[in-house]
């Protein structure tokens, strides 16, 4: 169909003449209508871009396109930190390194930036929401417990619980009354059962009996109270050993004794795990949510806790500077491969197996250890320790993947009914 031109203006002969021709007034027409369409778009796309970054950043990871574990250290001068070592918490003094003197501030500074998404900032009172009514156990060592003390400072802008402290010193509890959500640390450095010889001259290299195929009574006795467990095990399983499997000794490490044969921490370590993972798969009717917290680096140089090492680093590595290699990268795939294989069998039977992993941010963070700014209790002696985490500092980190693993498991988590009342919790 062919357009008439828009006849405007009359010429003095009385010819109209057209002003404008419809091929150069339609351009016009087409190309703003494109501006507002685009104009639009955008404003949605933008929209819906900021509601995808208010939920989890780990939506992304199941459609391959975001790995929150995998990023760099940025630092941020303006950065505050969630808590400081006057916040009334629980802060080991062995990790209070502001209170010991340390005379850097930086290393509090630093903020994981993912690859491809953006880890938010921890959020109070959106975690103890997403627990209301429930009960999170730390199960572990040190290390272990070096995250949950963070966690409970990290809530502290929201809330404070109420510890609880039974008889048992392997146990402590704590509880939020607002939000009926308890917190629960269970002190199982190596996650099997184990014997001292000589309990009462027990030092760091004593000779402990390792049962690699019996879990520890500590928390499987405890298991079916905790709708969320984190296991984390590592570095107690380089001490001296002798293995036990189904009441037998197979081997032992640096026992230095004859007709035992040596047998690797690796194998030990797996073992531990074989052990952990396929308690939880076999306990009765049992769906909470269980996390692997993996391997936590120490970062000793010029020798070891005992000979002069130390961590005297005040900045981060770069990837290019450090990654996880060696005996740290061995460990790590030791017990990351025992989870994939629980974690395949665990789908079968409703439980939900997940991984929380640090690692590879942690090897980037030497300057995160107390070195000698921090004291053990009632002692003052100072150690070198590079392998806790100052708090504050980059062990808060932990807890803000904890919060996003934890929005990523979405509503039907958020709602569930809790399994018990909490303050009925038997800690016997």
């Amino acid at each position: 169909m062919k357009a008439n031109p828009i006849e405007l203006h009359t010429t003095t002969n009385g010819n109209t003449k057209p002003l404008i021709n419809s091929k150069h007034f339609i351009l016009p027409i087409i190309t703003l209508a494109l501006l507002i369409t685009i104009h639009l778009y955008i404003g949605n796309f933008s929209e819906l871009r900021f509601i995808s970054q208010g939920q989890s950043a780990l939506n992304s990871t199941d459609d391959h396109k975001c790995n929150v574990f995998q990023g760099t250290w940025v630092f941020d001068d303006e950065r505050e930190t969630y808590y400081t070592n006057e916040t009334k918490c629980v802060i080991d003094d062995r990790q209070n390194c502001m209170k010991y003197g340390r005379p850097d501030t930086d290393f509090m500074k630093w903020r994981w930036q993912p690859n491809e998404c953006d880890l938010p900032e921890f959020d109070a009172v959106e975690f103890l929401e997403i627990v209301r009514g429930k009960t999170l156990g730390f199960i572990g060592d040190s290390v272990g417990r070096n995250q949950m003390q963070s966690l409970v400072c990290m809530l502290a802008s929201e809330a404070y619980p109420i510890a609880m402290y039974p008889n048992d010193t392997r146990l402590g509890q704590w509880i939020f009354p607002t939000y009926n959500f308890t917190l629960i640390a269970i002190w199982s450095p190596l996650l099997v059962k184990t014997r001292d010889p000589s309990p009462d001259n027990f030092t760091r290299n004593s000779i402990m009996n390792l049962y690699l195929d019996e879990a520890d009574d500590v928390w499987t006795s405890q298991l079916q109270n905790l709708d969320i467990v984190i296991f984390s095990s590592g570095q107690w399983f380089f001490r001296p050993f002798v293995y036990y499997e189904k009441g037998e000794i197979i081997g032992c490490r640096f026992c230095n004794q004859e007709n035992i044969t040596d047998v690797s921490v690796y194998y030990a370590y797996q073992m531990a795990y074989k052990t952990t993972f396929t308690t939880l798969l076999n306990l009765h009717n049992y769906t909470g949510l269980a996390y692997l917290r993996t391997f936590s680096p120490q970062h000793f140089e010029n020798g070891e806790y005992n000979n002069g090492g130390n961590c005297v680093r005040t900045r981060p590595f770069t990837s290019q500077e450090m990654r996880l290699d060696g005996y740290k990268l061995q460990m790590y795939l030791t017990q990351v491969n025992e989870f994939k294989a629980a974690k395949k069998e665990g789908e079968n039977k409703g439980l939900k197996l997940r991984l929380l992993d640090t690692s590879d941010a942690m090897i980037l963070r030497p300057d995160g250890h107390p070195n000698h700014y921090g004291h053990p209790a009632s002692d003052n002696k100072s150690f070198p320790d590079c392998v806790h985490w100052c708090m504050p500092g980059p062990v808060d980190t932990w807890n803000e993947f904890l919060l996003e693993m934890l929005k990523m498991e979405g509503d039907g988590f958020i709602d569930k009914t809790p399994q018990r009342n909490i303050t009925r919790l038997n800690l016997r």
